[in-house]
């Protein structure tokens, strides 16, 4: 198997420090959280701490803050109250869901497909995919921090890409889920989506642009990829395995998530406290963004407006 995506002996996180430095910069840490809620102390696990370490490359005090402004989103988000029945409409037509299947290193595989939108929130998109993140970290092994991104583009054309939404996607991935993806699979990727991603790859770290492949069904080397990291006979047919039953239904999966909703947290109602809005309000604070929107989009769809990502910090 290819050593690049050997992690069996790891949690698959890029460490830039020896281990003994990274326990006692997690120590360092912890002090200057200073005291914490029991909430807040559950979550920030020495596991954890390394992760935000490892997305400040090893920097104390920029590690602390990151994990701060974490601790503030939590308790403000509330993305531990989120349930299957407040984000079940943006799932309906399958654009994000977790796979029956893991990779050989045992991590979630988050199946992802941007040409199957179906909704006009950008605030119910938004939570949708916290929903989504949080359940696959739920569904983390003892030994794996981190999952994999497959990327169907089947279908795929520019008018996918919302300025609004990648903005804010960045901004929860990389601030507050900071070396949770361990490798992203992209699939069959028009030359169109190719051109744009040129033009965001420089701004990205290296180390963030390592772990985005491209895979082509027409192409046995990246096909390869797949099959040194998925067994094929589990794959769905969509990205070249052989497995026919593997594919989205939304009624099973809606089952399987009020199954896991009610295994991790005792229930399938959020609580009323929970920050989130109503369809209707959603939609109308959205529908406030549209025009500026649009105009942004189009800038980029003709390269006369870079990326609006914020690329500069790393949340991969």
């Amino acid at each position: 198997m290819n050593s690049d995506y050997d992690k069996s002996s790891s949690n698959g996180i890029e460490k830039s420090l020896p281990p003994d430095e990274y326990l006692n910069k997690t120590h360092e840490v912890k002090t200057l959280l200073g005291p914490l809620t029991e909430k807040s102390s559950e979550f920030c696990s020495d596991a954890a701490i390394t992760r935000y370490l490892a997305a400040r490359n090893g920097h104390v005090k920029k590690a602390t803050k990151m994990l701060k402004e974490t601790l503030k989103w939590r308790a403000q988000y509330k993305p531990e109250e989120i349930r299957w029945e407040e984000i079940a409409r943006e799932a309906e037509t399958g654009k994000i869901y977790r796979a029956n299947c893991t990779d050989k290193y045992g991590r979630p595989v988050l199946v992802m497909r941007p040409s199957s939108q179906n909704t006009k929130s950008y605030k119910g998109q938004i939570r949708f995919l916290v929903y989504c993140m949080e359940n696959a970290i739920l569904n983390l092994p003892d030994n794996q921090e981190q999952m994999v991104w497959l990327i169907d583009f089947h279908g795929f054309n520019m008018s996918h890409i919302s300025v609004k939404v990648s903005r804010e996607t960045a901004h929860v991935l990389q601030e507050h889920y900071p070396e949770r993806l361990g490798l992203a699979i992209v699939y069959n990727p028009p030359k169109i989506f190719e051109s744009f991603y040129k033009m965001v790859k420089p701004f990205l770290e290296p180390k963030t642009c390592n772990k985005v492949k491209f895979v082509y069904s027409d192409d046995n080397l990246s096909k390869k990829l797949l099959e040194d990291l998925f067994d094929m006979e589990q794959l769905e047919v969509a990205f070249g395995g052989k497995n026919s039953d593997a594919g989205f239904n939304f009624e099973k999966y809606a089952e399987r998530m009020r199954e896991d909703d009610l295994k991790f947290y005792g229930n399938t109602t959020g609580s009323s406290t929970s920050a989130h809005l109503t369809k209707s309000d959603s939609e109308v604070l959205d529908s406030e963004m549209n025009q500026l929107e649009d105009k942004e989009d189009e800038k980029i769809k003709n390269g006369t407006l870079h990326s609006p990502l914020d690329t500069t910090k790393t949340y991969t």
